[in-house]
């Protein structure tokens, strides 16, 4: 009788090993699908850095866009020419201008006046800074924004433009009245050219 129970505490112990070894398994199976899991949820992190990529892979096509439509182009004297691709009127109350600055020229070009002789502006080297609007029927020129640093809201070409290449730009100016649908665009040293204002 001894016997017997011992065999049956035997049997017990190793279906108790066996079950123990099972769950063991299982929790390392499950443990894999919670490793899928975080892995998926990697990627899911890494979303914005690829809704990121897409915002920059999206910027050739932009250009593209902008390449098909060209409100005014200025050419200025020293093989610079700029290309102004839109000028939107935004719900804040300003109105952002967007273009392409190549240069033509044989040397690497710095925007060197185009930071305008405001001394609030004079420390936006390389960029449109001095850039303004005018609304000729209103008789008013607005200014290119600036932040509370005297920084403007504006492309800075960091390091220049170098010869045969083009940068895109962007300026933010308050917005004329409604009924302005029509601006004069001015960069210091440059030509002026008249734009329609969309939106």
């Amino acid at each position: 009788m001894r016997g017997a129970m011992t065999r049956i505490r035997r049997k017990a112990s190793a279906v108790a090993a066996a079950t123990a070894t099972l769950a063991v398994v299982l929790a390392g199976c499950g443990g894999d699908g919670e490793s899928g899991e975080g892995g998926s949820e990697s990627k899911s992190s890494a979303a914005p850095s690829s809704s990121g990529q897409k915002s920059e892979d999206s910027a050739p096509g932009e250009k593209e866009e902008s390449q098909g439509q060209t409100l005014a182009t200025i050419k200025g004297s020293n093989g610079v020419e700029v290309a102004i691709n839109s000028a939107t009127r935004e719900a804040g109350g300003f109105v952002t201008v967007k273009g392409v600055v190549t240069n033509g020229s044989n040397q690497a070009f710095s925007a060197d006046g185009w930071q305008g002789a405001e001394q609030e502006l004079m420390n936006n080297h390389a960029s449109v800074a001095g850039a303004s609007l005018v609304d000729q029927q209103g008789k008013k020129r607005y200014l290119i924004l600036r932040d509370t640093d005297g920084k403007c809201l504006c492309t800075r070409f960091v390091g220049g433009i170098q010869a045969g290449v083009s940068a895109p730009f962007f300026a933010q100016f308050p917005a004329p009245p409604a009924e302005t649908t029509e601006v004069d665009f001015q960069i210091p040293t440059m030509p002026t050219a008249t734009i329609k204002i969309s939106g």
